[in-house]
């Protein structure tokens, strides 16, 4: 059973349309990447996931009780406010010995006593990550998790991201402009331009017509040497029948 499901949903603001005829099924253990220009509806479509906005038309319907944890784009903060990490973590949990195991689990023990307007991209990646998984999600939405973090940190990042998928066990939506590296970190692309222009596996998605069309062909051969390894089998629909993945989907999308 899906964790989240976009059957048609549409988004129109202000008589702009923002989103239109959405249809996705974001499941446990896959991990959804959405990719796009700027200004394509990506956000939009992560608070049509999570509930934060309702659509204009069509459903969103999510699992009861669905527990997510969300790590925002950016987050600000005052640079009077004394507001330590360790301070920052319990607002969102008070108990501590959830808080020390997120600590421990993203390695930001270091952390703990300092200022959270004083850390690097990186680390401050890491804390909001943290944050996210106090909540032990179902469902984790990362909104351009690697902002602001260098390419080592990005690589670190996105494979810390595969690891608590495995762990955990949980879906991960995740909005990325980091075509090269996520390609390697997901299992399934969706390339939006305020419709689903493509999904699928990232080796298919990186030759389709409409990809090519809106990142060009020297994005696909950015992304060429990524082959994407089986460790299941699929039935005529695209569905994972067998394997060691489970429930690590790689369902093959329709295009348009």
């Amino acid at each position: 059973m899906p964790l989240v499901t976009l059957d048609r949903a549409s988004v129109i603001h202000n008589g702009q349309s923002l989103v239109r005829d959405i249809s996705l099924e974001l499941r446990a253990g896959e991990i959804v990447t959405v990719i796009g220009p700027n200004g394509a509806g990506k956000s939009t479509l992560v608070k049509l996931a999570t509930g934060l906005i309702k659509p204009s038309s069509g459903s969103v319907s999510r699992q009861p009780k669905l527990r997510i944890g969300y790590m925002p784009q950016k987050l600000s903060f005052d640079p009077s406010l004394p507001l330590t990490v360790q301070r920052f973590l319990t607002l969102s949990n008070p108990d501590r010995r959830q808080v020390e195991d997120a600590q421990v689990r993203l390695n930001i023990g270091h952390l703990s006593g300092k200022t959270v307007h004083v850390l690097s991209g990186g680390e401050l990646q890491r804390v909001l990550l943290a944050r996210a998984l106090l909540r032990q999600p179902q469902l984790l939405v990362l909104d351009e998790p690697v902002q602001g973090v260098d390419v080592t940190g990005q690589t670190e990042l996105y494979s810390l991201i595969t690891s608590l998928r495995r762990e955990l066990g949980c879906g991960v939506l995740m909005v990325s402009h980091d075509l090269h590296l996520v390609m390697a970190q997901t299992d399934r692309v969706v390339c939006l331009n305020h419709h689903i222009c493509c999904q699928g596996q990232p080796e298919k998605v990186s030759t389709d017509p409409a990809y090519l069309q809106l990142f060009g062909r020297d994005a696909a051969g950015a992304i060429a040497v990524y082959t994407h390894r089986h460790d299941h089998s699929h039935n005529m629909h695209g569905d994972v029948v067998g394997g060691a993945a489970g429930n690590n989907a790689c369902n093959h999308g329709e295009h348009h």
